[in-house]
């Protein structure tokens, strides 16, 4: 066997045509070598004689097959494509059982290249099997391109004033950072982040959208001619697309549900690690998912309720009581997505902190948060309350995007987690639990929470497990608390972080981070 970069060649016995007549392809008098390589930009096996490899036979690998016949003879099946209508397949037989095996390991290896479909004068796709099609079903692939291919959610994020408002504002406010850079925008959905570069002077920015909302991005920035020639427009996975150059900065808006749901942070990172120079900027840098214990009773009662249906002993004649438990379990399975009163917190909140980089993508796959609280109120605690931030870590400006409750309200509204039986608490008295956080291949995650609180001598502990990715979309305005819980809730929002005044686009103003705190971070 001969290797270099590009190229391995194997010595064969013989090579025959899989036909009735099974005739030799070439002459006895030369040796025949099956060569695989990279000359032509696609893995391609080519099998003929001479160091030319004149007459070669040659198949595509990425449409090819090889079978094991014997212990030295292969079987070669090349696909039907669109330039040929029918297969082809040869038999080869090697020397011994040895060679075989080698070939037959390079040619596998081989069928995993990255390869590009055009050259990267501006970026290219690979046509290999993409590192997000394993770890994603693809079903969830397919929706989840679909949803994000539709102008009028696009619509629905765009409107989002909050979040429009903070990138905008982010990225024109730290112009430093983007004049004369270049940017890639992962996940660019209608391309408004990379106009947004390109306003603020970025030497090129590199649009990398997935879904066909690609399209759609091309001709909103063809309709912008000022900023067109600074855009270039990729259709691909991030994990794919191949690039001409390297990136300064990364912009994204990556966060979903929990900041975690969806599971584009991984790509978000993903993109870094290809892309980014060495200390490279992100937009956003840090995100900050938020915790508190809540108490809610009218929703506690309109979740369990929803049960009574399976109660009834003679629905049409039929008991519908066996299936009451797993209705139940269902129900309470279901994150709530609203947005509330901070007043129904009843103990200051905790954070865990992610810096997208330094986050290592398999670190996303599961996300492990130990609880602790102090009560401020006695009441009735019937779950967790969770919020998310990132931090635009700009040179001039620092801002944080915020889905606090209280804050103006998102599209991603807050979450809720809660418990089939509520824990009883008094002020002062220590809450504990975990919410463990595991990934799916629907694009989302399995949310594992425990709370406990110690009553006397008897511990109280509740558990719950939801599935992210089928939340309940309750209300989109704040819901009625208690009096009896009404306390300052920008005590019980953020232990480490006071909100200081807001600008005119609801963002947040934040002054720089010392050193020692971001270093933290």
């Amino acid at each position: 066997m001969e290797e270099n970069q590009k190229q391995k060649q194997f010595l064969v016995s013989s090579v025959s045509e899989l036909t009735s007549s099974s005739s030799s392809l070439f002459s006895k008098t030369e040796p025949v070598f099956a060569r695989l390589s990279l000359d032509s930009g696609s893995p391609e096996l080519r099998i003929g004689q001479g160091a030319e490899l004149s007459d070669a036979v040659v198949f595509n690998v990425k449409i090819s097959q090889l079978f094991k016949l014997g212990p030295a003879e292969s079987l070669c099946v090349s696909e039907a494509n669109k330039e040929k209508s029918h297969s082809r397949g040869i038999s080869i037989q090697f020397r011994n059982e040895e060679e075989s095996r080698a070939f037959h390991c390079a040619f596998e290896q081989w069928k995993k290249e990255v390869v590009v479909q055009e050259p990267l004068n501006n970026g290219a796709v690979s046509t290999s099997k993409s590192k997000f099609d394993d770890k994603i079903e693809a079903s969830s692939a397919k929706m989840y391109f679909h949803y994000y291919g539709q102008l009028l959610h696009q619509q629905n994020m765009l409107q989002d004033f909050v979040r429009t408002g903070t990138y905008y504002s982010a990225v024109i406010e730290n112009r430093a950072d983007f004049l004369g850079r270049v940017v890639v925008d992962v996940g660019a959905g209608s391309g408004i982040l990379s106009l947004f570069a390109a306003q603020a002077g970025a030497k090129h920015v590199y649009a990398i959208e997935a879904s066909e909302m690609a399209d759609y991005a091309r001709q909103l920035i063809a309709g912008n001619p000022s900023l067109n020639d600074k855009i270039t427009v990729i259709k691909g996975k991030v994990e794919d697309v191949e690039l001409p150059e390297k990136a300064d900065i990364l912009i994204s808006e990556p966060m979903g549900t929990l900041l975690v749901n969806e599971r584009m942070l991984e790509s978000y990172v993903i993109a870094r690690d290809r892309f980014l120079v060495q200390n490279g900027k992100m937009f956003p840098g840090v995100g900050r998912i938020h915790m508190a214990p809540f108490s809610d009773e009218y929703l506690y009662m309109e979740i369990a309720n929803k049960a009574t249906f399976w109660q009834q002993q003679n629905y049409f004649g039929v008991d519908l009581t066996p299936l009451h438990g797993s209705a139940y379990q269902g129900y309470f399975s279901q994150p709530v997505v609203d947005a509330f009163d901070s007043r129904l917190l009843v103990a200051p909140a905790v954070s865990h902190v992610i810096n997208f980089s330094s986050v290592k993508e398999e670190d996303l796959y599961e996300i492990d948060v130990p609880l602790r609280f102090l009560s401020t109120v006695s009441t009735r605690i019937h779950g967790l309350a969770c919020w998310f931030d990132v931090l635009f870590n700009g040179s001039t400006v620092q801002r944080w995007l915020t889905t606090a409750p209280g804050a103006p309200t998102t599209h991603w509204y807050q979450l809720r987690c809660v418990l089939p039986q509520p824990l009883y608490v008094m002020p002062g008295q220590e809450i504990t639990g975990r919410l463990h956080l595991v990934a799916h291949k629907a694009q989302s995650y399995t949310i594992y929470l425990t709370l406990s609180a110690l009553v006397g001598d008897m511990l109280q502990t509740s558990s719950v497990k939801l599935d992210l990715k089928e939340p309940y979309y309750r209300m989109s305005q704040p819901q009625a608390y208690s009096a009896a819980q009404d306390q300052n809730p920008s005590q019980l929002l953020q232990s480490d972080m006071q909100f200081p005044s807001r600008d005119d686009d609801g963002s947040i103003l934040m002054q720089p981070p010392s050193p020692n705190e971001l270093h933290s971070l």
